[in-house]
């Protein structure tokens, strides 16, 4: 063979004085090498000798992975020990994701609910599945009671329901409650003022709820101090009142302006 032909070529040449020297052993054959060599894994190799340790396919024009200090073409180390794809099952021979105790081809790793791969906001964890944050909130966060949408930051329990803080508000005039006091009524929250709208309980004279005494006439209620003759304005007693559109009055005011 050719090396055989070029050993004895360098005999020849050493005896004519020429001199010749082999490029090293061959770490498969263990012979010298005097033509073509590779240099590898800290050996030199005949081309031909220098194979993946798989197939066997000559790795000297290209690139190849080591194990165990041999070699391997870079299909082979791949179905052999490269980390599998947690998606795909095929080998990872370049970039990857570790996540979730498991190894993805980045492309791969992706929202299990509507398969777009996660941007800055990362990811979030449900029984070892991966979801966008999105499709997380829709799945699985708590739903407010005010809006029906997912909370997702900070929010409000109260009426044994949880709420964003900004849908918190009077069911009636959408205010917000000062100080955090509110009143319920129905299961829902409501300011002072519409509740006791409500219920009825706001006064005829001045517009205010009314939390003490009142003075029922008329189908309204009335602070005691603000049931007055709507003419001279002096208070009244229930059951000593004439009524004229609506309008309480004393009996001397209801003769002089009606009578």
């Amino acid at each position: 063979n050719l090396d055989s032909m070029l050993v004895l070529l360098q005999s020849d040449l050493s005896r004519q004085g020429v001199p010749t020297g082999a490029k090293g052993v061959c770490g498969s054959c263990q012979k010298p090498i005097a033509g073509k060599v590779v240099r590898a894994l800290g050996c030199a190799w005949h081309p031909e000798h220098f194979v993946c340790a798989r197939c066997g396919g000559e790795l000297g024009g290209g690139s190849f992975f080591e194990k165990d200090g041999r070699p391997y073409c870079p299909r082979d180390y791949g179905r052999l020990f490269s980390p599998r794809c947690a998606h795909c099952a095929q080998p990872i021979l370049d970039k990857m994701v570790t996540a979730l105790d498991k190894n993805w081809h980045p492309e791969h790793f992706c929202c299990v609910k509507c398969g777009q791969p996660f941007g800055e906001d990362g990811f979030l964890e449900k029984d070892g599945q991966q979801y966008c944050r999105q499709d997380f909130a829709e799945l699985f966060s708590s739903r407010c009671r005010g809006c029906g949408r997912p909370i997702l930051e900070g929010y409000i329990a109260a009426l044994e329901g949880l709420w964003h803080p900004e849908c918190f508000v009077c069911r009636e005039c959408f205010s917000p409650f000062a100080g955090g006091s509110f009143f319920e009524d129905g299961g829902h929250p409501y300011c002072e003022r519409h509740f006791h709208a409500r219920r009825g309980s706001l006064c005829r004279g001045c517009g205010e709820p009314i939390a003490g005494r009142c003075v029922t006439a008329m189908a309204q209620r009335f602070h005691p101090e603000h049931f007055v003759c709507a003419f001279c304005l002096r208070p009244l007693s229930k059951g000593t009142f004439q009524e004229q559109e609506g309008k309480p009055y004393c009996q001397p005011c209801f003769l002089r302006l009606f009578g």
